[in-house]
């Protein structure tokens, strides 16, 4: 299911991008669907390994400027692929890849889906109710 709302945050973006910016081009929402899909398995699979090999030169210390850049890269690649999406040159993939990052993240935030934050919340009530138990 999370990776079905990403898809269709991912074709948002890109969809509102594409009227906001005069450097992105995308002919309907399918073709901004199909691009956030194929954007996906190539991030999966060749930036997966792209990733990894750069953030062994960085020694994991930028990594998520190194994710950024890799998925921006594989923006381009799909640029390359896909016949009705474009975008005139590096910055307008690197600025989708941000914009998507952001919104992803805020709407996971938005629905509490991160585990990570809720254990951090529930971490302060656990010990009040053990010093009222004492």
């Amino acid at each position: 299911m999370e990776f079905i709302l990403n898809l269709f945050i991912t074709a948002g973006v890109i969809l509102i991008l594409a009227y906001a910016m005069s450097s992105v081009h995308v002919k309907s929402f399918w073709t901004a669907l199909w691009v956030a899909f194929l954007i996906a398995i190539l991030n999966a699979t060749i930036g997966w390994l792209l990733s990894g090999l750069l953030n062994l030169v960085t020694f994991f210390l930028l990594e998520a400027i190194v994710s950024l850049f890799v998925v921006a890269l594989m923006i381009k690649l799909v640029d390359k692929l896909v016949g009705n999406f474009k975008t005139d040159g590096f910055l307008p993939a690197f600025i989708i890849a941000l914009v998507t990052a952001l919104t992803i993240a805020a709407v996971s935030w938005m629905r509490g889906g991160n585990d990570d934050y809720a254990m951090l919340e529930q971490a302060p009530q656990q010990t009040e109710m053990r010093i009222a138990a004492k």
